[in-house]
């Protein structure tokens, strides 16, 4: 991809090939224009970051975070950037994307629906 890190793609290369269960599951209900009819890709770019899913067309980021991210000022001051970009970031816990798969798809369908 032109103008991108080598070390940001390789970095989205090696998620993309190791996903969590929790971005497993949430990726089958985001793939193919599944939820509303809106494109995402997982773990797309966004130099310096690597998006877990993103909507480009409504700039929506969708985030699956485990325990690690509890109250993270790493995560705080990425959603500062990335808000600065234009972008709306969506953060689920991994426990509440394989427990309640529907209630996180309405959110993300709610949110890209009033942008």
């Amino acid at each position: 991809m032109k103008g991108i890190p080598e070390i940001t793609l390789t970095k989205a290369r090696t998620l993309r090939r190791d996903p969590t269960p929790a971005e497993r599951a949430l990726w089958r209900l985001l793939r193919a224009r599944q939820l509303g009819g809106f494109k995402f890709r997982r773990q797309h770019p966004v130099p310096p970051y690597v998006l877990d899913f993103a909507c480009l067309e409504m700039r929506v980021a969708v985030e699956c975070d485990g325990e690690q991210h509890a109250g993270s000022p790493r995560d705080a001051q990425r959603a500062i950037y990335l808000e600065t970009q234009g972008w709306r970031v969506l953060r689920f816990w991994n426990h509440e994307v394989l427990e309640n798969p529907e209630g996180v798809a309405e959110s993300i369908l709610g949110c890209l629906s009033a942008r």
